[in-house]
Formats: structure tokens, C-alpha cells, sequence
């Protein structure tokens, strides 16, 4: 039932556009494997090969720590409505931070939103759609907004101290770009 592409057609880009929620994993040679859900319209398809994905502040750095050690990601959809679908992109990525010279050509892209960190720019070498027909139906509300409020109330000197405080490492100790 597993398909694989080696690009992202246009059916596949409609299919990511039309997700709320996607889910990042990565894995250090030796650690903990990290899988996150993502949200809040972070999310873009630069190319038949490349997506973005803008990171918020949250209570780890894993991603970060984990592509500096090995530099594999996965990002998974899933159709929670309408035809089923899981759909993974597999690749390899680069982090852009604010003061880096890229950091304008890609942040324009997305909304601004409290306590952005940074994008993951990634390179997809393998896309593969699988049936999804376990999957439940789950029906979409709306974004929350505790982090955005959390990061708000923060600011801009409050983010950078947490950042200091709790994203230098992943909780396997390894270091992110992040780190002085």
C-alpha cells in the first residue's frame, strides 16, 4: 500500500497545505529519538524538494542538537479527515537562525508569531504516502494559544533567557546551534 515519490507533486503539496498538524522526528547515533507535533501555520513547500519549517520556543531543542549529530529528519501528515493518507517526507536539514544571512528570505514566509527560534530548511530526498485507513477521524477546533501568549508575556528578553536557561542542549546533553 506504500508508495514512493522522489519529489512532491502537486497533489501531495495540496494534501501538506491542507494539514493542521505534522509530526518532526529525529534521532541522535546515540540518545533519545524525538517526536514532536507542529502546529500553528509553520509549515511551507518552497519546492518540489525543499519545505520549511518555522520552530517556536518550546522546552527543548532536540531537533537542533539532533541534526548537528546525524542530520536526518522525518516529517509525518496525517489525514484525520476526509480520504486517508499518512504521508512522510524524508531528508536532510539546515538550521537558520535569526542572525543568520538566510534568515530574511525564509522568515518572510511565515506569520510572525512569539518566540520563534528558528527554521529548519530541509532537503527531501523521499516522500512515501501509506493507506492511513486505521487512522480515526479527528475534527479541528482551532490553534491554542498558551505558547503564544507564554512567549508574549516572555518577550523578547524573557525568550532569550529561557533560551539560554533550557535550550543549549537536548536532554541527552548534546549541544545546539543555540549554544554560546
Amino acid at each position: 500500500m506504500a508508495k514512493f515519490y522522489d519529489k512532491i507533486t502537486t497533489r501531495i503539496q495540496q494534501f501538506i497545505e491542507a494539514q493542521k498538524l505534522f509530526f518532526v522526528a529525529t534521532a541522535p547515533k546515540n540518545g533519545r529519538i524525538n517526536l514532536s507535533p507542529k502546529g500553528m501555520d509553520t509549515f511551507r513547500v518552497i519546492d518540489q524538494n525543499t519545505v520549511a519549517w518555522l520552530s517556536v520556543t518550546g522546552s527543548g531543542n532536540e531537533t537542533s542538537a539532533h541534526l548537528l549529530d546525524t542530520n536526518r529528519i522525518t516529517i509525518m501528515f496525517c489525514a484525520f479527515e476526509g480520504v486517508p493518507n499518512i504521508l512522510r517526507l524524508y531528508g536532510k536539514a539546515k538550521e537558520i537562525l535569526p542572525n543568520n544571512d538566510e534568515w530574511n528570505d525564509y522568515s518572510s514566509l511565515f506569520p510572525s508569531l512569539p518566540g520563534t527560534r528558528q527554521i529548519f530548511i530541509v532537503s527531501v530526498e523521499s516522500v512515501q504516502t501509506s493507506c492511513g485507513m486505521s487512522l480515526p477521524f479527528y475534527e479541528y477546533q482551532g490553534e491554542r494559544n498558551q505558547l503564544n501568549d507564554w512567549a508574549s508575556e516572555k518577550g523578547k528578553e524573557g525568550i532569550e533567557q529561557y533560551w539560554n536557561d533550557k535550550n543549549q542542549t537536548s536532554i541527552d546533553g548534546l549541544d545546539t546551534l543555540l549554544k554560546k
